[in-house]
């Protein structure tokens, strides 16, 4: 008795891109090609729109297994790849199904879908940053500054920060980009549509 062959898996996205940037993603999809096409089990790729003037793009890859796709998805050029389009894309919808019947939804194959992170414009992140940072820099300062104020600058300034940061990282950040989530990842409107 052999051991069981691994079953390919196919990942579909479907991509709303901003009619800007319609090239530019171009040439990012065929980026993301090229760099998966060196890794092993990678089985190949394409891409469609549902028509030249729609905003949906659906992207499709293959590789010969769950695993081959793990070591993709985990891998620091793919991670670099994605953060590359932030600016280019709105709203991700990816599907993993195995097998070629999977495109027909036969019982048995696997098929689910996982959302990913809709990434907000820049401006929107600094909002949301700038938000809790002022009113905890003023109150840092009120309170550590009459304490410090016989401290050479640098020495005052490093355990500002150094009290600020983890306070950002770990307590205000979270909590101001929870409550402004559905601000944050409001889809961006069809600007031709103004």
């Amino acid at each position: 008795m052999g051991m069981p062959q691994a079953t390919p898996i196919t990942v579909s996205i479907t991509r709303t891109v901003l009619p800007e940037h319609h090239r530019r993603f171009n040439a990012w999809v065929q980026a993301g090609q090229v760099l998966a096409r060196e890794w092993d089990g990678y089985l190949g790729s394409g891409w469609i729109r549902t028509a030249p003037d729609s905003n949906e793009w659906h992207v499709l890859y293959r590789f010969s297994s769950a695993k081959a796709l793990a070591a993709w998805d985990e891998s620091e050029e793919r991670s670099w790849w994605i953060d590359s389009a932030a600016e280019l894309v709105e709203i991700t919808k990816v599907e993993h199904r195995t097998g070629i019947e999977g495109w027909f939804e036969q019982p048995g194959d696997m098929n689910f879908t996982i959302a990913e992170t809709v990434v907000p414009p820049r401006w929107k992140q600094a909002v949301s940053i700038f938000l809790p940072f002022f009113p905890l820099s003023l109150l840092s300062n009120f309170l550590l500054m009459p304490l410090l104020g016989s401290w050479p600058i640098v020495l005052a300034v490093l355990l500002n920060i150094c009290i600020l940061t983890p306070l950002m990282t770990y307590i205000f950040l979270p909590v101001t980009t929870q409550l402004l989530r559905p601000w944050l990842q409001k889809p961006r409107r069809d600007k031709r549509r103004k």
